[in-house]
């Protein structure tokens, strides 16, 4: 690898916006991979931007882990990604992020009666619970009426271990 192609862990760090703890727990992860020099410190190929700001931007759509790593697995080993293989992977969170929208509207326009807390306390929450009907009901702590697409655990893989 042309040494100008290399950059140190803090040089990654500090051009993705991730912190060094995020870059070597995707590394861990096999998201990412990096070669070592005589000294034992990691270097990286400059192309790791790309799959970072990919990453960040699959967990702000709401992938996991795993799905994120599906995706990375997708792309050509051999060669730099094209805008053709960034457009194939992006088609396939239009349904995630249509969901989302949707349920963030929905969200803004109950916000005058309950942001659902998950405290059920207002009998005529029209957003989530009117009727207080899940004051005998146990399926979920929190709010339980909240969308699902805003109820999904963590959001963002850096969250998980970093």
């Amino acid at each position: 690898m042309d040494t100008r192609d290399e950059l140190s862990i803090g040089q990654v760090a500090e051009r993705s916006g991730f912190a060094a703890s995020a870059v070597r727990y995707y590394e861990s992860e096999g998201l990412l991979q990096s070669t070592r020099d005589a000294g034992g410190r990691r270097r990286f190929r400059r192309s790791v931007l790309r799959r970072l700001a990919f990453i960040r931007a699959a967990s702000n759509v709401g992938c996991s882990l795993e799905e994120i790593r599906e995706e990375l697995d997708r792309l050509p080993s051999g060669r730099t990604p094209t805008k053709a293989d960034w457009q194939r992977i992006s088609r396939h969170w239009r349904t995630r992020l249509d969901e989302r929208i949707e349920a963030l509207q929905k969200l803004r326009d109950g916000l005058d009666s309950c942001i659902g807390c998950g405290c059920l306390s207002l009998g005529t929450c029209r957003m989530s619970n009117p009727q207080d009907t899940a004051a005998s009901d146990a399926r979920a702590p929190g709010a339980a009426f909240l969308p699902a697409a805003l109820r999904r655990p963590g959001g963002s893989p850096s969250s998980a271990k970093v």
